[in-house]
């Protein structure tokens, strides 16, 4: 079950469409769906883990989405401990797009969108789907004012994984 990525940027929105899907999704399928997202996507004090456990889902082990293509149980954290990077994957491009024409259209300007950005080092792009190139032309129109510092061929490997040991839950 999937919700809108722009539901990401308000947490009682996402939760009250997540719940929807889920009441709908239940009566369907005989065996338990997965929850795939992460442990912050509805906040920092677990209320994530509490809807699956309100519901008796398993949910993936996983922070957030970034953390799933980088193989779930907090990596992500390893990954960039002081949070200093933006970890980039083609959704993320995507979202960031589509929440700067937004804010476009609400007459935030191209300077207060870099501002965004103020305090992250750079930009580690997580190649998921095979276009690199793609993704760092996608990710320069973004006009952040962060160089892409590296790129990491990551694939869905992971996140298959996560989902595999989520299933074996089930």
């Amino acid at each position: 079950m999937f919700v809108s990525k722009a539901f990401h940027v308000d947490f009682e929105l996402l939760e009250k469409n997540l719940r929807l899907m889920i009441e709908r999704t239940i009566p369907r399928y005989p065996e338990k769906p997965i929850l795939v997202y992460g442990d912050l996507c509805l906040g920092l004090n677990g209320e994530l883990k509490k809807l699956a456990e309100e519901y008796g889902l398993t949910k993936i082990d996983a922070l957030n989405c970034v953390d799933c293509l980088l193989g779930g149980k907090g990596k992500i954290e390893e990954a960039d401990p002081n949070h200093e990077y933006l970890f980039m994957d083609p959704g993320m491009i995507e979202f960031f797009r589509d929440g700067k024409e937004k804010m476009k259209q609400e007459g935030i300007d191209e300077e207060a969108f870099r501002e965004l950005f103020s305090g992250i080092k750079g930009i580690i792009l997580l190649d998921s789907l095979g276009e690199a190139e793609k993704c760092k032309a996608e990710t320069k129109k973004l006009n952040t004012g962060l160089a892409v510092l590296e790129t990491n061929e990551v694939g869905l490997n992971n996140l298959r994984k996560l989902l595999s040991e989520a299933t074996n839950k089930t």
